[in-house]
């Protein structure tokens, strides 16, 4: 895949200001997309899009299908009638997302809108929803079904559930449906709503030339639609426990490694169906997107096999992944898919032959160059062709003013004179921020992506996720009043000078 040189901002829809509680898509998104269009941007990063479930991470979601609830605006569902003129917003706070607040209060919020929809809804709204349910029935049926039953389990996990539903005994499907069917038809709405107002902002954003980037995360979580429905397709025991999870093994950041605890691929059996579950979890996220990028992309080479039940990561072994019969598949069904490989941590020659084989741009993070001159990260060292897509950071980082806060001295010394290389000036900590955009703008990446709060210049405050940290995380918003034109005409004007405008 070739990228124009160009650039793009990173920010979640849930970052989005509102009264609602959490982003939303409708008018905030537009707004954002005007004004990153006036910022002479042309792509819009988000994270994966799927419903969050317990740690509220996009990471882990019931579905690597179905969209996030949360992220339907409230506004509408008032304009099409389906709920009541008077419905207004606890009051939320308005800088950051409470989610267990907003769980309490949106799910009920949808119901009412849903019984609204039965009473009022138009012929035609029927009629899309029905079209809807019938173009996605492969994979809502199954995950309409599952969210139906998590209620009826009181939100426990699939493989605690009765084992006739547990194991998928056709006749317990069969009579779950009826007896749930208000249910699953909730969960079918819900889904196309998330869908329609998805398309709208979609369709705006390339109304004013911008593309979005979608995120992907390489496994699946457990208690998710996708192991319940397709267990074969994962090492699980008769009882529907993993016998093996995913992870990666200690390295420099971390003694005991990390431990994700993600169901691990039965690759062979992928491999049996020509991979076609991959096929079509990549062209569901091309429907949603323009390009996707690929988490832990090194997994697709070899993968870190963890027993299930070990406290950490530093019990396991290296297997070996079908990643070129892979991507020969998704290439034979989808063409030359739009993918962005996140090819960080320790990669093997084996990783770089795969990626590059497919011409899949990597990830090069600036918060990670400033320790000597041979570091891949540094823009003197990108590939000649300028392949890859650079970032001042990531949501896994701190922002770039609350990196360089904790840095040791001998990066922040290093980073000032490799800036001076390039005549930026940075003499302050409150300018570090812009210095590293400017950096990424500069570099031969063919794509720079920043963001948000780097734009904005905030601190720690910000930071979108500290992975491993058990809460707090994925919570933080802008203000309305945050974009204001006079960053966006200075982004632009970085852009034109560098070609990315």
């Amino acid at each position: 895949m070739k990228i124009e040189r160009a650039f793009g901002l990173l920010l979640h829809p849930t970052s989005f200001p509102g009264r609602w509680g959490i982003g939303a898509l409708g008018r905030e998104a537009e707004r954002f997309l005007d004004w990153l269009a006036s910022s002479g941007a042309r792509y819009w990063q988000v994270l994966p899009l799927g419903p969050t479930s317990y740690g509220d991470s996009p990471y882990q979601a019931f579905s690597a299908f179905a969209g996030n609830p949360y992220l339907i605006d409230p506004e509408m569902l008032i304009e099409k009638g389906w709920l009541e003129k008077n419905e207004e917003p606890p009051p939320y706070p308005a800088g950051s997302v409470n989610y267990g607040w907003l769980y309490e209060t949106r799910w009920p919020l949808l119901r009412r809108a849903f019984a609204g929809f039965q009473e009022r809804a138009t012929a035609q709204d029927k009629a899309l929803l029905r079209a809807f349910v019938e173009e996605e029935k492969t994979w809502l049926e199954d995950y309409a079904l599952f969210m139906a039953l998590k209620t009826r389990f009181g939100g426990k996990p699939w493989n605690e559930w009765s084992p006739e539903l547990r194991d998928r005994k056709p006749a317990a499907l069969v009579k779950a449906r009826e007896e749930l069917a208000y249910e699953v038809a909730l969960h079918e709405w819900i889904q196309w709503l998330f869908y329609t107002e998805w398309g709208q902002t979609k369709a705006y954003a390339e109304s004013k030339g911008i593309q979005i980037i979608g995120d992907m995360p390489i496994f699946v979580a457990f208690d998710s639609s996708d192991v319940w429905a397709n267990p074969q397709y994962f090492y699980l025991d008769d009882s529907g426990n993993p016998t093996v999870v995913a992870g990666v093994p200690p390295d420099y950041f971390s003694e005991t490694g990390q431990l994700w605890g993600n169901p691990l691929y039965r690759w062979d059996v992928m491999e049996q169906e020509n991979f076609a579950w991959w096929v079509a979890r990549i062209k569901q996220s091309l429907k949603q997107c323009h390009l996707v990028r690929i988490d832990h992309f090194r997994g697709f080479e070899a993968y870190w096999e963890i027993p299930f039940g070990m406290p950490n990561a530093v019990k396991g072994r290296w297997v070996k992944a079908p990643g070129e019969k892979l991507f020969a598949a998704v290439r034979a069904a989808l063409g030359d898919a739009p993918i962005i490989a996140e090819d960080l941590g320790v990669i093997t020659p084996e990783v770089e032959a795969l990626r590059d084989g497919f011409g899949f741009p990597g990830m090069k993070i600036l918060q990670f160059a400033f320790s000597d001159d041979g570091n891949i990260f540094l823009p003197h060292n990108y590939p000649p062709d300028g392949n890859v897509v650079v970032y001042s950071g990531t949501h896994d980082n701190d922002t770039s003013l609350g990196w360089f806060r904790t840095a040791p001295e001998a990066e922040r010394a290093f980073m000032r004179d490799y800036l001076a290389r390039y005549q930026i000036r940075c003499l302050s900590e409150y300018e570090v921020a812009g210095a590293l955009i400017e950096l990424a703008f500069k570099s031969p990446a063919r794509l720079a992506i920043i963001p948000l709060q780097d734009v904005l210049g905030l601190g720690t405050e910000a930071r979108m996720n500290f992975p491993g940290r058990l809460g707090g995380n994925w919570s933080w918003r802008y203000a309305e009043s945050d974009l204001e034109p006079g960053l966006a005409a200075g982004l632009r004007a970085l852009a034109e000078a560098n070609q990315r405008a």
